[in-house]
């Protein structure tokens, strides 16, 4: 029984053992980094510069799938052409995609 206190208190003394503890968390903590916010953080960028360089007269594709040129651009919300005539007021985060120039010729 006294042998088992012994190494109770030994492995209690082992100052290296809350590292060893706290390190799987840590490598947990940078491979989440690394592998999802990382990559969202730099894309929430890239999305950011796209709205900001958003001008008349390009062709977008909102999120929602509708496929339009830009007539007017706001502060917040954007005017899309879909057809001849016909003018949708959208926000502008919900812009998705910037197209080439001469992509609605094609369609």
């Amino acid at each position: 029984m006294i042998s088992l206190a012994h190494a109770q208190t030994a492995a209690a003394a082992d100052p290296m053992s809350g590292l060893t503890q706290m390190l799987p968390l840590i490598l947990m903590f940078v491979v989440l980094w690394f592998l999802m916010i990382r990559p969202q953080m730099k894309k929430a960028k890239e999305h950011k510069a796209l709205l900001a360089a958003l001008a008349k007269g390009d062709e977008v594709v909102t999120q929602g799938g509708i496929v339009g040129r830009v007539t007017k651009v706001g502060d917040s919300y954007v005017t899309v052409e879909i057809a001849a005539n016909t003018e949708v007021v959208v926000q502008k985060p919900s812009i998705g995609l910037v197209l080439p120039k001469g992509t609605l010729k094609t369609l």
